[in-house]
């Protein structure tokens, strides 16, 4: 995972990006830094191209 395909992570200290849940089955979601990704957006980045919404970026 490329920090241009999810830059959410970039600054994130390690512990935040430890924490990460799998509510259903191919869905992620990092509860620290209010992230959800499905498996898809994580294997195929280009198919999901980034969106800004309400000053953060968002899948």
């Amino acid at each position: 995972m490329s920090y241009d395909d999810f830059p959410w992570f970039k600054d994130a200290p390690i512990g935040k990006i430890l924490n990460v849940e799998e509510p259903t089955p191919g869905h992620f979601y990092w509860p620290d830094l209010d992230v959800d990704l499905g498996i898809e957006s994580i294997e195929h980045p280009d198919r999901f191209p980034l969106r800004a919404k309400n000053g953060k970026t968002s899948p």
